[in-house]
């Protein structure tokens, strides 16, 4: 059987051709093992999810237009899907890794992602997809860096630092889960974490002893580049590193024109980057904190992450007070006038050579337009749940997309309602947006919650035009800034209030809008758009199904690989790197894949089957 397999790999290499649209962008091979590990981070031990036996993972550090290939081994006792959070996956959202165009990864079994970074620079991050699961781990930075012939609109920093931040709870993602299909509110978390960690002990009685905290290295008079990701449940956080301004230089994809910051409000599923300037006096360490937003600070005061940023030459720890938060606990505007103000960089180039400006939005005729509203959770069928437009959404036991490209019944709907209905009974549907292809969309997320909330839309990047307190009416386009909107994938939508986006449908496939608060989500507040090329009868404009493709639902009987019985998980699951390996080798050609399969051998994550 080896010889088999080793003359079928090389004889596959030799023979296949490579794909022309990538055979020239270079792979980037990441194997991680997803599992439980134990940590404490405030001082209580308990279950979290690590990568490679990491908590958080490693950051996924690759350049525009590379190939990524990360292969996923679910040592989890619950099925498991890795998103990519910002990360566009052009004409390809079978590697979105989310339950509307993915069956999960059962418990015990490998799956490979492949997806290229088309066209994309910025800062993003990724993290587990289902049941709540982000609540417990799983999450890492994702960097995507200039290709060399393309300038960056700032001097190369001396470093690169990445700081996820979120909010936590001490209790296991399975107990919050089951809180919230109990109908209970998760309530306010014990704290927030810096890179997994908890705070420094700034306050004896606020913090306990022995918990173990970040610490940021840095040199004197040196310039860093900070990316700043809140992969947190639910909270928004004010991000500030004491003594320092922050100057923030792009967000999510898109470099912004460059303005400084004593401190910036980064909310649930965003992502920053800033130069930081390492020029003051090293007497001592300097606090690095992240505190809680849009609450009474009063009873939120343990909840706040902080960690140290050092000098080489420091001289001491930090000590004394936190530095202050925005005090404006009776001007609800200031943050959202802090956001109005991060603006597009026009004249900056970012994946290709021509600024960012060139495309000119405003100049775009809107072909689709809904108006998305939010509620506090409501009763639908003696449950809890959440909804946009009175309708709560349920994952489906076959992925939509799978459903579509198998003709599968009655998977879903396409009368989703571009405007709310007050008179319609909340219920709970499949019901999809029908995008048009190559259409110019316009969302408002309308706020009628009490509580801050942040949308996400997947394979795409939103130009954010307006946002303001009160209902969105048709006058209120007027207010819109056409100018230099930024793109993002993630916008924040205040309690009372609307943020309007406006995206461009140029990336066929099923996509995910959601609520990137995590109990919304997982109670319904998503849904998916549906763009699909009406003239491209043989899908050219679209990846194909991926040969490792996994099946659930009606779909299972394709199911081509993986175990059949609970006691055969782990003989099968050892072999499947190799299965799938062998089929990419066959369409791809790639010594860089055969060059992976030997490695998985020799670790012994692979064997022959």
């Amino acid at each position: 059987m080896w010889r088999l397999l080793t003359l079928a790999v090389v004889s596959a290499a030799l023979l296949a051709a490579p794909r022309p649209a990538t055979a020239a962008d270079p792979y980037a091979f990441f194997d991680w093992d997803v599992s439980y590990i134990t940590a404490a981070p405030l001082g209580v031990e308990q279950q979290v999810i690590g990568i490679n036996g990491k908590f958080p993972g490693p950051v996924v550090n690759i350049t525009t237009n590379w190939n990524v290939v990360v292969n996923v081994l679910n040592d989890l006792d619950e099925p498991l899907l890795i998103t990519w959070n910002g990360i566009q996956h052009r004409k390809n959202c079978w590697q979105d890794g989310v339950l509307g165009t993915n069956c999960p990864i059962p418990s015990g079994w490998n799956w490979t992602y492949e997806f290229q970074v088309k066209d994309q620079i910025g800062s993003f991050f990724y993290f587990p997809s289902t049941a709540l699961q982000r609540a417990a781990g799983g999450f890492g930075g994702i960097v995507v860096n200039n290709r060399a012939v393309i300038a960056v609109p700032f001097g190369s920093p001396d470093g690169d630092i990445t700081i996820l931040i979120g909010d936590w709870y001490n209790k296991n993602h399975t107990d919050l889960r089951k809180m919230l299909d109990e109908g209970k509110e998760l309530g306010m978390p014990d704290g927030v974490l810096i890179n997994g960690k908890g705070p420094y002990r700034y306050n004896d009685s606020l913090v306990p002893a022995g918990i173990e905290h970040e610490t940021i290295d840095v040199h004197p008079g040196r310039t860093y580049r900070i990316r700043v990701h809140n992969v947190g449940t639910s909270t928004s956080l004010n991000f500030r590193i004491q003594g320092h301004n922050l100057l923030l230089v792009e967000s999510e994809g898109s470099y912004t024109t460059q303005q400084n910051y004593t401190s910036l409000d980064v909310h649930v599923g965003q992502s920053y980057s800033f130069l930081v300037s390492t020029d003051q006096n090293a007497s001592s360490d300097y606090y690095v904190v992240a505190s809680a937003r849009m609450v009474n600070e009063s009873l939120w005061g343990r909840v706040t992450g902080v960690a140290v940023l050092r000098y080489s030459n420091s001289g001491g720890s930090a000590s004394g007070p936190l530095p202050d938060p925005p005090q404006d606990q009776y001007d609800k505007t200031l943050s959202m006038n802090q956001a109005r103000s991060v603006r597009r960089n026009l004249s900056a180039g970012a994946a290709r050579p021509n600024p960012q400006g060139s495309f000119r939005y405003a100049s775009i005729n809107v072909t689709q337009a809904y108006l998305l509203r939010s509620t506090a959770p409501v009763e639908i069928g003696g449950r809890r749940r959440s909804a946009l437009n009175g309708l709560s959404y349920s994952p489906p036991e076959t992925p939509l997309r799978l459903a579509d490209a198998y003709d599968v019944k009655d998977a879903y709907t396409l009368d989703f309602p571009d405007r709310p209905d007050a008179a319609a009974v909340p219920r709970m549907s499949r019901s999809v947006i029908n995008g048009t292809y190559h259409g110019f969309m316009e969302i408002i997320f309308q706020n009628n919650d009490t509580r801050m909330q942040s949308y996400h839309m997947d394979g795409y990047a939103l130009f954010v035009v307006g946002m303001d307190y009160g209902e969105w009416t048709e006058s209120s386009r007027g207010t819109y800034n056409k100018g230099d909107s930024v793109a993002r994938s993630t916008v924040q939508v205040y309690p009372g209030a609307w943020t309007a986006v406006l995206v461009s449908l140029d990336n066929v496939g099923f996509w995910n809008v959601r609520s990137q608060n995590l109990d919304s989500w997982y109670l319904g507040q998503e849904v998916y758009v549906r763009i699909v090329n009406p003239e491209d009868g043989a899908n050219k404009t679209e990846m194909p199904v991926p040969p490792n493709a996994l099946y659930c639902g009606q779909l299972h009987k394709y199911q081509k690989y993986g175990p059949s019985s609970p006691e055969s998980h782990t003989t099968t699951s050892q072999c499947f790197p190799t299965l799938l390996l062998l089929i990419d080798i066959f369409l791809a050609g790639s010594r860089l894949l055969i060059t992976r399969w030997r490695r998985l051998w020799r670790s012994g994550r692979s064997r022959p089957c």
